[in-house]
């Protein structure tokens, strides 16, 4: 536990970037490098949320210094280096903490215990499984707390993610940076557990921290570029509370959050999250049997993300779009859209790359090249890409694993090849303990369906029994 007793004052010292860190990153985008850490990770049995934006924050000299967890991994993928060598500072400068500006300090933490100061200091993982309770970031407890918002906690579950939200009989205080940090490790939370578990487990549990958010928009700001955070935030969070809606079937909730984050980036002039909202509202029309709706708003996603500099953004754009031309039966438009996202794909990844793109990479390409071929029809074709989508996934991405596998057992059923299909349909099976998607057992349903006929193929049964007897998500 802390100590009681009060650290003298130390004076604010300038975020200094990181430029060691910087340079062991190489020619890797931060979302590669991010990949790394996560593999690096899994060698030495270590469990790390790394993404693009926790790079980022080291690079900027955010954190200047990783929790135990990061700690282990830097130095097992650069063996032989200290972590002064990595650019971080010794761990017990960062453990004295200098105070908070007044309206910084988390209520939760302004009781009767004597505050210390704070320096960037990574906050715990949320896998990390010692009890450093010492070392751990507020932020680690609470995604929101104070002025007239709801205080949401945040705590590990059986899914690794649960919310209970109490109201908060305090007064109205304006927003300050801790609570835009808390608002963004929310988002980064969220987009974590829905990679590995899927939606429907996670969609109630998350529209908490998503009030919260907007109250904290209502009470106001401390500073300019705080009020910025909070709103790219919050936009960011209703898409993903929309993006878990869409995945576990409820579209007319999607269709709700996509369009509140629309209009919030249309007030601030963010035409990052404009370009996001409409893309996923792309990607929401096509699912929901709306492909001209679908192709409008991947060409306006096209119209804003442009000038933002980034080709991946650009490909998984074009991508959107195919997707429309293809449910419109229009096979010439979706080929042109497909040859489009294939060559700007091919340009590589860049630092003005979204950090909510970190699921896109090849994989990704694929599977969504073999959904429009899927929809045009095209089984043989459609299973190909399916399967190269479902080998190159990264493991990290489970239930992404799991769709794509559906996917191609769909393929194989549609095109003949009941065995082949029986089989990938038992791998997504056996990934259903772990990932909860209402699409993907609907997927599963779809091919059980086209598979009764061929009950004497080999597997095919034993498929079809084990599918009907397995737990439906409710």
């Amino acid at each position: 536990m802390a100590s009681s007793s009060t650290s003298s004052p130390q004076p604010d010292r300038p975020v200094r970037p990181n430029l060691a860190f910087r340079q062991l990153r190489g020619r890797h985008s931060p979302a590669e490098f991010a990949a790394l850490v996560r593999r690096a990770a899994r060698e030495i049995g270590e469990r790390v949320s790394c993404d693009a934006r926790y790079i980022g924050r080291v690079e900027a000299g955010e954190i200047r210094c990783p929790n135990y967890a990061y700690e282990r991994v830097f130095l097992h993928m650069f063996p032989g280096r200290t972590l002064a060598d990595l650019g971080f500072a010794p761990r017990s400068s960062v453990r004295g903490r200098a105070t908070r500006p007044p309206e910084e300090v988390p209520p939760a933490l302004a009781g009767g215990e004597t505050q210390g100061s704070v320096e960037p200091y990574d906050p715990q993982d949320p896998y990390e499984t010692h009890d450093n309770y010492e070392e751990s970031d507020v932020l680690r407890r609470l995604f929101m707390t104070g002025g007239g918002a709801t205080v949401a906690a945040a705590t590990l579950g059986p899914l690794g993610f649960t919310i209970d939200a109490v109201a908060a009989d305090r007064p109205v205080r304006r927003a300050g940076s801790s609570h835009a940090a808390a608002l963004e490790e929310a988002v980064r939370r969220i987009r974590l557990l829905d990679d590995r578990h899927g939606a429907d487990g996670l969609y109630r549990r998350a529209a908490a921290p998503l009030r919260a958010a907007y109250a904290l928009l209502d009470a106001g700001a401390t500073r300019q570029t705080t009020a910025e955070r909070l709103h790219s935030g919050a936009g960011e969070l209703a898409i993903s509370v929309g993006w878990l809606a869409h995945d576990s079937g409820r579209f007319d909730d999607a269709r709700s959050h996509y369009a509140e984050a629309l209009a919030t980036a249309r007030m601030t002039g963010d035409p990052g999250l404009e370009a996001h909202a409409f893309c996923n509202t792309a990607f929401l029309a096509r699912d929901a049997g709306r492909p001209r709706e679908a192709v409008r708003a991947a060409q306006a996603a096209q119209r804003v993300g442009r000038p933002l500099g980034s080709a991946r953004l650009m490909s998984l754009l074009a991508l959107r779009e195919a997707g429309g031309w293809a449910g419109l039966a229009d096979r010439t438009g979706t080929e042109q859209a497909l040859a489009r996202a294939q060559a700007l794909f091919e340009r590589g990844h860049s630092d003005a790359d979204p950090e909510w793109m970190s699921f896109y990479g090849e994989a990704e390409l694929e599977g969504l090249e073999a959904q429009c071929w899927s929809t045009l029809g095209d089984w043989p074709r459609a299973a190909r890409h399916a399967r190269r989508a479902a080998d190159l996934q990264d493991p990290h991405f489970t239930r992404n694993i799991a769709l794509y596998t559906a996917e191609l057992a769909d393929d194989l059923a549609r095109g003949g090849l009941p065995d082949e299909a029986a089989t990938a349909g038992m791998r997504v099976l056996d990934l259903l303990d772990q990932v909860q998607s209402s699409r993907i057992q609907g997927m599963l349903a779809g091919t059980a369906r086209v598979l009764l006929p061929h009950r004497r193929a080999s597997g095919v049964q034993e498929f079809l029994d084990r599918h009907a007897s397995t737990p439906r998500v409710v």
